[in-house]
């Protein structure tokens, strides 16, 4: 059985510059005042729209994104509306296989330390999950059959493609207090990496969850050194 964290990757974001000015574009159709284009114009344009409350102008440009996290989380994230997603099938997928090192991947809880009663529980019903997976399989069971024991905290990958409306909503869902732990342990380093590259769409939200983004990598931190 291996344990890992959950992560992300950015599979395709359109450059910063030329997203904005597509979007700049778009936005003064509305007003008819392409006129006022200059070549500096966008980043200010687009936060402007954004403070407005015009946020079907952001909807022109969408970026894709793969998460590696638990089932449990991925089952949150397909919620989400005005998104495509590709999916890891449990179907399909036999971790009996070399190819999966013959044993399951599961997430790691970042709520329990790992010297705690509670990692210890949780590490016990992981391997016993795996134990009767991989019986089941050598029993003659099909993958689709033996994925009946698999736990949430199984290990998925999913690829979420959303414009860029969307992407705010979702992180003012996810990144909020309310929201469980562990899609707050994606989502907060997702926004500070798309903050990053397009400030003008996503630095107002960067802003608001500052102190969550700076408790979630505090909290990460302690749980690798005590997991070291």
């Amino acid at each position: 059985m291996k344990i890992i964290p959950p992560s992300h990757e950015i599979l395709f974001m359109p450059a910063g510059e030329a997203v904005l000015a597509n979007l700049e574009l778009a936005g003064r159709t509305c007003y008819k005042s392409e006129d006022r284009i200059t070549p500096d114009s966008a980043a200010a344009f687009v936060r402007r729209i954004i403070a407005s409350g015009h946020h079907s102008v952001i909807e022109h440009a969408s970026v894709s994104v793969r998460f590696v996290c638990d089932r449990g989380v991925s089952h949150e994230l397909v919620r989400h509306r005005l998104a495509a997603f590709s999916q890891e099938s449990t179907r399909y997928a036999n971790y009996a296989q070399d190819r999966f090192g013959g044993e399951i991947t599961v997430i790691r809880p970042l709520f329990w330390r790992p010297d705690s009663p509670a990692y210890a529980l949780w590490r016990a019903a992981m391997a016993q999950a795996e134990a009767s997976y991989l019986e089941l399989l050598s029993q003659g069971a099909r993958p689709q059959e033996a994925r009946s024991v698999l736990p949430n905290s199984l290990k998925t990958e999913i690829v979420m493609t959303a414009n860029l409306r969307e992407w705010r909503h979702v992180f003012n869902l996810r990144c909020s207090k309310a929201a469980h732990p562990q899609i707050r342990e994606i989502m907060l380093p997702l926004l500070v990496r798309l903050q990053g590259d397009l400030p003008a769409v996503f630095e107002d939200l960067f802003q608001k969850y500052r102190e969550d983004i700076d408790e979630m990598a505090r909290l990460r931190a302690a749980w690798d050194q005590a997991g070291a």
